[in-house]
């Protein structure tokens, strides 16, 4: 029988509890210490758990320069009637829109960066 885990997508940064805060606000979520000061978690309304971990030295990703190959962002769905404002709030929080002329992305979905550099689209729901 295997040993119980759990997984959790954490991104590295800085300040995590900063970065924390804006996924909280941005998901309707709860931050969640973990007893590590280097980690905290942010539980969704849906169950989604991210973690943010710190790298004392952190760079920001560099995407969408050509050399540069992106790795992993995070989708977050929403309702294609929803997409707009999604994208107001997100930017209200202290995201980023990133140009994306070119590149294939249609206006259903939103490429943006958090306030620490990671990439994130917000994505509609087919």
């Amino acid at each position: 029988m295997p040993v119980p885990k759990t997984a959790v997508l954490a991104l590295d940064c800085a300040d995590p509890e900063a970065l924390a805060e804006f996924y909280a606000a941005l998901l309707g979520g709860e931050i969640r210490p973990t007893g590590d000061p280097d980690l905290v978690e942010v539980r969704g309304e849906d169950g989604s758990v991210l973690g943010f971990q710190r790298d004392h030295g952190f760079a920001p990703p560099s995407w969408p320069r050509p050399e540069d190959a992106q790795q992993a962002h995070l989708l977050i769905m929403v309702a294609r009637s929803d997409l707009d404002e999604a994208e107001r709030e997100a930017v209200s929080l202290g995201a980023t829109p990133m140009d994306v002329q070119g590149r294939g992305t249609t206006r259903e979905g939103r490429l943006l960066s958090d306030p620490a550099g990671h990439s994130f689209m917000l994505r509609s729901l087919k």
